[in-house]
C-alpha cells in the first residue's frame, strides 16, 4: 500500500479528554492529531469525589469530538479529508447511560439536563459498591448459572449491571424514563451512523463480555429470572438491551449526511464497532500472545491475549473477565488492572498543593497574577522534583509501606470498598520518602496482577507499556521494572489507544483483511526498554512480602 493515499481516524475518549488521530494506512504514521478537554468535566460538574460519584454529560463528548476532529483535519495537509476511509472509536468503560426508545441519553432531554443520574456513569464511579456485593452473593447462591464465572468470579461496582441497578433504585424519574442503557463505546458509533435504536445498534463484544456478564454459552446476558431475583425493578430490561455482540473488526455503517457535513468528511466513510480504550490500546501497542500490555495512566488496564483453548477456557480468578475476541478477533482477551495509578500521584500532589492554593492565594502584598503564576509553576514542578529526590533514597532505607487502594481494588479480586494506607511513618518521613512509597505501592499492585496470571497457569513472556506515565516518568517505570523483575518495553506511539482505533478503522474499511495485518503494517515499534536491576529486584522481594502482609491485614482486620 502506498503512502498518502488512504487515511484513518482513530478517536480515543479518555477520562478527561478526547484525542483524535489521523494516521496513514500504509505505515500508521501520524498526519495530525488534536486533544480537547471536556468542558463540564473540567469544571467539576456532576461529580462528588467524597461520594465516589463521577458522571459525564454527553454534550462534553459531542462537542469535544466535533472540535477535536475538525482541528485535526485542519492541521493535516490539504486534501486529507477526501482520503479518510474509516473511523473507529474507543472509550473508557464501563461507562453506561440511560436512554429513551430512540437511544437518546436522558440528559439530552428536557427535565434531565442537569441530573447526574441521567448522564454517563464514568468507569471510576464507585457509588454501586452495595449493588456489586448483591450481584456477587446472588450469583453464587441462586442455584443457577454463576454469571460472574467469566468475569473473574467477582463482579465490580465499576461495571454495567451494578451501575444500572444503583441508578434505577436511587432515581425513580430516571428509572421510569429509561427505555434501555448504552455503553459510551456503543453510543458514539451509533450516533455517527444514525442508528441509535438501542434494540438494533451494534454492541461491543468488549463491553458486553467484560462488564455486562454476556457470554455465548448462556445465550447472551444473564437470564431474566436472575435479574428479577436481584431486584424486580430490572424486570423487562434484558429484552430491551441486546443479545448479539460484535468484535472491533466489524463495520457499524457509514457516516450520516449530517455528521459528514458537520465534520467535513465524505458520507462514504465507514465507522467501526467501538471498544474500550485499553483494548484498542493493546491493538495499537502491537499486542501478541502472552505479552502483557499495561495502559498506565490515571488507573491501569492490563491486556493479555492467548490462543483460544481447544478444550475449553481456563478460568482465571479475580480478573476483569476473559472474552473471545475482545482485543484481537479470534483470540481470547483477558483484562486486569488497578483502580488508581496516576490518580494516586495526583492525590499526593493535591495534598502538598493545599498550602499554596489556600494560604498563598490569601497573602497580601502580592499581585493576583503573580500568585497564580507561582501556584501553577509549583504544581508543574512537584512530581518531577519529588521523583528526583525519591530516586536518591536507597530502597532499604525507608520503612514506609503503602497500599495502592485509594480508589479501591480492581484486580486481583475486585473490592472497591477497600481503602489505601501508609504505614511505617516517623518524624523523618518527608515528602520524597512518602512519594517513593506510593510509587512502590503502585508497582507492587501491578506485581499482584502478574503473580495471579502466573499462579493460574497463564504464561507472561514480557510487558509492554503505553499511556502518559511511561512517556513522562523514567523513575516510575524503572521502579516498576525492578519490582516486576521483567523488562518493560515502551511503545513509541504517543497515542497508542487512538492508533489502535485507527488500525481497527483500517480493518472495518477493508484496507486490511484482519487487525493483525493492520498491526503489522501500522505499528509504531518501541522507543525504550526498562531493564530490571537485579540487585534492586532482590531487595524489592523483601518489601513486596511486607506489602502483601499489609494487604492481608487491611482487608481482613481493618474494615470500616
Amino acid at each position: 500500500m502506498k503512502k498518502n493515499e488512504n487515511f484513518l481516524i482513530g478517536i480515543d475518549f479518555g477520562t478527561d479528554s478526547v484525542r483524535v488521530l489521523i494516521a496513514d494506512a500504509a505505515d500508521g504514521s501520524e498526519l495530525s492529531s488534536d486533544v480537547q478537554y471536556y468542558k463540564r468535566w473540567k469544571a467539576g460538574k456532576y461529580c462528588d469525589a467524597a461520594k465516589n460519584q463521577f458522571r459525564q454529560h454527553p454534550l462534553d463528548y459531542i462537542e469535544s469530538l466535533e472540535t477535536s476532529l475538525k482541528n485535526a483535519i485542519n492541521k493535516a495537509p490539504a486534501g486529507t479529508a477526501e482520503k479518510i476511509r474509516g473511523i473507529s472509536v474507543d472509550t473508557t468503560g464501563s461507562t453506561p447511560c440511560a436512554v429513551d426508545k430512540h437511544g437518546t441519553p436522558l440528559s439530552l432531554l428536557p427535565g434531565f439536563e442537569d441530573n447526574p443520574n441521567a448522564m454517563f456513569v464514568l468507569w471510576k464511579d464507585h457509588t454501586a459498591v452495595k449493588e456489586a456485593e448483591e450481584i456477587n452473593k446472588l450469583a453464587k447462591s441462586w442455584g443457577g448459572e454463576d454469571y460472574t464465572r467469566y468475569e473473574g468470579g467477582i463482579y465490580s461496582s465499576e461495571w454495567f449491571w451494578s451501575k444500572i441497578l444503583h441508578i434505577v433504585r436511587a432515581d425513580k424519574k430516571v428509572r421510569e424514563a429509561a427505555f434501555s442503557w448504552v455503553e459510551h463505546c456503543d453510543w458514539i458509533p451509533a450516533l455517527l451512523t444514525g442508528n441509535t435504536d438501542p434494540l438494533t445498534m451494534k454492541r461491543s463484544r468488549t463491553a458486553a463480555g467484560h462488564k455486562a456478564m454476556w457470554h455465548a454459552s448462556w445465550n447472551g446476558l444473564p437470564a431474566e429470572e436472575f435479574l428479577i431475583k436481584l431486584d424486580p425493578v430490572l424486570k423487562g430490561l434484558r429484552e430491551r438491551l441486546f443479545k448479539d455482540t460484535h468484535t472491533g473488526d466489524v463495520p457499524v455503517g457509514k457516516l450520516t449526511n449530517e455528521w459528514a457535513k458537520r465534520l467535513g468528511l465524505s458520507p462514504d466513510v465507514v465507522v467501526g464497532v467501538g471498544a474500550f480504550d485499553a483494548h484498542f490500546g493493546g491493538v495499537g501497542a502491537e499486542i501478541e500472545p502472552n505479552m502483557l500490555v499495561k495502559v498506565m495512566g490515571t488507573s491501569t488496564c492490563d491486556m493479555l491475549i492467548t490462543e483460544m483453548p481447544k478444550g475449553g477456557e481456563q478460568l482465571v480468578k479475580g480478573i476483569c473477565g476473559q472474552v473471545d475476541g475482545s482485543i484481537i478477533p479470534g483470540m481470547l482477551g483477558m483484562e486486569a488492572g488497578q483502580s488508581a495509578f496516576g490518580d494516586i500521584y495526583a492525590w499526593f500532589k493535591q495534598l502538598l498543593m493545599w498550602p499554596l492554593e489556600q494560604i498563598l492565594a490569601k497573602l497580601p502584598g502580592y499581585h493576583e497574577q503573580m500568585k497564580n503564576e507561582m501556584i501553577q509553576q509549583a504544581a508543574d514542578m512537584i512530581i518531577p522534583e519529588l521523583s528526583k529526590e525519591a530516586e536518591k533514597i536507597p530502597i532499604e532505607e525507608s520503612s514506609i509501606i503503602a497500599l495502592d487502594w485509594m480508589n479501591g481494588r480492581r484486580t486481583p479480586d475486585a473490592n472497591q470498598a477497600l481503602k489505601g494506607a501508609i504505614t511505617g511513618l516517623n518524624l523523618g518521613s518527608d515528602a520524597p520518602r512518602i512519594f517513593r512509597a506510593l510509587v512502590e505501592a503502585t508497582a507492587f499492585g501491578a506485581k499482584k496482577i502478574v503473580d495471579r496470571f502466573i499462579e493460574e497457569g497463564i504464561e507472561i513472556k514480557g510487558v509492554i507499556a503505553i499511556g502518559g506515565i511511561p512517556k513522562k516518568s523514567a523513575f516510575i517505570m524503572q521502579v516498576s521494572a525492578d519490582v516486576l523483575n521483567m523488562p518493560i518495553k515502551v511503545a513509541a506511539s504517543e497515542q497508542a489507544c487512538a492508533l489502535g482505533s485507527a488500525m481497527a478503522a483500517a480493518t472495518v474499511s477493508g484496507l486490511y483483511p484482519t487487525m493483525a495485518h493492520a498491526q503489522k503494517a501500522m505499528g509504531s515499534g518501541f522507543e525504550k526498554v526498562y531493564e530490571p536491576d537485579k540487585e534492586n529486584a532482590q531487595k524489592y522481594q523483601t518489601l513486596y512480602q511486607r506489602y502483601s502482609k499489609l494487604c492481608d491485614f487491611v482487608e481482613h482486620e481493618f474494615t470500616f
